[in-house]
């Protein structure tokens, strides 16, 4: 089950001058401020940076949906015809992402936080 798009993550050749803009377009600091990531957390909502977006598949945004059963979900768009860029993937403390193509060549994100 999805639960709705929460985050969204932008793929990024300069994270320095990638964070400055989002952080004035958002108007928070990061919560996250790592080399390989940058997290921002405004209006109900989770902004990334990744550095390695581009390498990894990423060709524009990537939302993600938060789902309940990433794996499952995951084996669902990949039967319906969706292509995988991004397996299943552990980017800390239990949390699962991973991203598919559809048809048209949009990204489609699922992500999964850990059991409370």
């Amino acid at each position: 089950m999805a639960t709705g798009l929460q985050t969204i993550i932008y793929p990024v050749k300069d994270l320095d001058r990638a964070k400055a803009l989002f952080g004035a377009l958002l108007g928070v600091e990061p919560y996250a401020d790592e080399p390989y990531y940058v997290g921002f957390k405004a209006a109900g909502q989770d902004i990334g940076l990744d550095p390695n977006g581009h390498g990894k598949g990423m060709t524009g945004p990537v939302p993600y949906w938060h789902v309940t059963d990433l794996r499952e979900r995951l084996a669902a768009l990949v039967a319906a015809g969706a292509e995988l860029i991004q397996d299943a993937q552990d980017v800390g403390g239990g949390r699962l992402i991973a991203f598919v193509k559809d048809a048209d060549g949009n990204l489609v994100g699922l992500l999964q936080d850990p059991a409370a």
